[in-house]
This record gives C-alpha cells, sequence and structure tokens, in this order.
C-alpha cells in the first residue's frame, strides 16, 4: 500500500516559523486537528510505521520529550532518546559529523538545544528531515500547539489580539511571527532591556502590514494587555539564566498576570503559558488555576501539533 504524504512544508526542515508561510501554518494546523480527531475516535492511523526519530537533548524537557516519543509511538515508529551527555556531541564531535552520522541511522532529528545556530548546522549537514524542539531563539513547535488550542477555545485566529507579558525571549518571538502570519494582532509588555530581537520584531511588522494586523512593543503591562483576547505568559527566568533570577525577579515584578492586570484584557480573554510555571511570580494561582484557564488544553494540543510536524516531515 502507498504510504501517505502529505508535503505541506515543502522543505526538509522545521527550525523557525518564519520560514514557512501562513498558508502552510493553517494547513499544518488543518492536518493536526485531523489527526487528532483520528486519535479521538480511536482510529488507527499509523503513516510513520517503521520510522525512527532521533531526539537530541541538550536541555531538560517534560512535554517536548513525552509528546514527541508518544507522538511517534501513535504514528506507528520509534523514538530513541539521546542525551548530550550520551553523544559524541557532548565530547568535542562536532555537530557537521554528528548529523552526517545520524542521518545514516534514523529518518529525522528532533533537537533541543541553547544556540539556535546549531539547530541551522545540523539541518545544513543531514541528508534526513531536522525539527527545532526549542532554542534559545525560537520555539515553534509550541507555538503551533498554541494557535491550534485558539482555534479550539476561539472558534478562529484571525482578528483576535494577543497580549504576551514577561520577557521577549524565544516563546515570545515564534508568538510575535505565528500571531504576524495568521492575522492576529499581538502586543507584548516587558522592561526595558528585555525586549524581543529587533530583527524578528521587523520581520513581524512585515508580515503583519500583509496581513492586516499590528505588532505592539510596549513597557506597560496594562497597555499590552488592553482588550486582550488572549493573555500569555512565561517564566521570568528561561534556563541557563538562573545566575540572572534576582536581578530578573526584581525588573518583572510588575509584570505578574494577576486579577488586577487581567481586568483589562476582554471579559472573555483565555490564559495561556507554555509551562512549567512558578506560580506567585509570573502568575498568580487565582489566574492559572482559574476559569480561563487552558493551559493544560494548550500542553496537551502540543502532542497532536508535533504529529502534524512528524506525519508532513517523515511520511
Amino acid at each position: 500500500m502507498k504510504a501517505t504524504q502529505y508535503k505541506i512544508l515543502g522543505q526538509k526542515d522545521f527550525l523557525a516559523l518564519a520560514d514557512i508561510s501562513g498558508d502552510q501554518i493553517l494547513q499544518l494546523l488543518k492536518l493536526a486537528k485531523n489527526i487528532k480527531n483520528k486519535h479521538e475516535m480511536g482510529e488507527d492511523f499509523r503513516p510513520l510505521t517503521g520510522k525512527t526519530l532521533g531526539m537530541i537533548f541538550e536541555k531538560s524537557s517534560t512535554r517536548t520529550r513525552v509528546s514527541f516519543e508518544v507522538g511517534m509511538l501513535q504514528l506507528g515508529g520509534h523514538a530513541l532518546f539521546l542525551s548530550s551527555n550520551d553523544l559524541q556531541i557532548g565530547r568535542g564531535e562536532t555537530v557537521s559529523d554528528t548529523a552526517k552520522v545520524l542521518s545514516q541511522y534514523v529518518d529525522g532529528i528532533m533537537i533541543r538545544t541553547f544556540e539556535h545556530e546549531k539547530v541551522k548546522e545540523l539541518a545544513s549537514a543531514a541528508t534526513i528531515p531536522i525539527i527545532n524542539g526549542l532554542t534559545d531563539t525560537a520555539h515553534p513547535c509550541q507555538a503551533l500547539a498554541d494557535l491550534l488550542t485558539i482555534q479550539e477555545v476561539k472558534g478562529s485566529l484571525k482578528g483576535l489580539k494577543m497580549a504576551y507579558i514577561g520577557d521577549g525571549n524565544n516563546m515570545a518571538h515564534s508568538l510575535m511571527i505565528a500571531c504576524a502570519k495568521t492575522g492576529m494582532d499581538f502586543s507584548i509588555g516587558c522592561p526595558q532591556g528585555y525586549e524581543p530581537n529587533e530583527e524578528i520584531i521587523s520581520i513581524a511588522q512585515k508580515e503583519a502590514a500583509m496581513n492586516n494586523c499590528t505588532i505592539e512593543v510596549h513597557t506597560s503591562a496594562a497597555a499590552a494587555i488592553k482588550n486582550a483576547d488572549i493573555v500569555y505568559s512565561d517564566v521570568w527566568t528561561s534556563m541557563g539564566q538562573e545566575q540572572e533570577n534576582e536581578l530578573r525577579l526584581e525588573a518583572f515584578k510588575d509584570y505578574q498576570i494577576n486579577a488586577d492586570l487581567v481586568s483589562h484584557a476582554d471579559k472573555d480573554y483565555i490564559f495561556m503559558h507554555c509551562l512549567p510555571a512558578h506560580r506567585e511570580e509570573e502568575v498568580t494561582t487565582e489566574i492559572i488555576d482559574g476559569p480561563q484557564s487552558v493551559i493544560f488544553h494548550q500542553a496537551g494540543n502540543r502532542l497532536h501539533a508535533q504529529k502534524a510536524i512528524l506525519a508532513d516531515l517523515l511520511s
């Protein structure tokens, strides 16, 4: 029987949402929803039978590891956990050599690491698909899962406003691009000195202009969150920034998502967080466990969004 082939992306790798079009994002979301429906109906769907995904982790993870491993299993394939402590890349082997060696053994690689350049180098040298599971610059798999969640909860994407309150980090970058490409307004509230990368802001603003939406950067959390349909938060101190923790706690103390701040949002707003969360730090327990929080729905959609990426690239 002929294997299912999707080829939505039309390219070898999935490294950043900036690399693909808004239409491709929407097609991936449609595929993710279709795959999710098949799973919930108990339909046997195994387009990746016999396929193997190598998963390189230089940053620890709960959601990324479990969702990719389970996703490959549900699609009929197999996933290998590859800690950098167990690979020769952790002992000096070049990224290029690692890519070429693993290309002989597995059908695709997912990597979760620090430097975005390492993922690009891996993709350049490998002959198999490379998926960015997270870098310090981008987190495209999470952003895709977030869009799927918003679609399911709000019914559509275009015309909505997302307010991201906190550090202008990898999550802010990917969400900013995701919103710009799908016609959503995006507003970030962050302290001076913690703004998103200027080049990524510029890319997002150009995309937004073509899709009749806006990208705004504020130092006021209240200004950023005004009339927002989606309120989004992330930790103030990301992995690898632990030495800055005290400094960041002081810098972000006025950027906590709490009842007072969300009073400026639309009354039907939803609260999102990519997790793990530091409760009573970037968000109060009242909000994160409240009726408008969709954080676990959002976490669950990592599985289905990533299955769409895997099916498209590896089938």
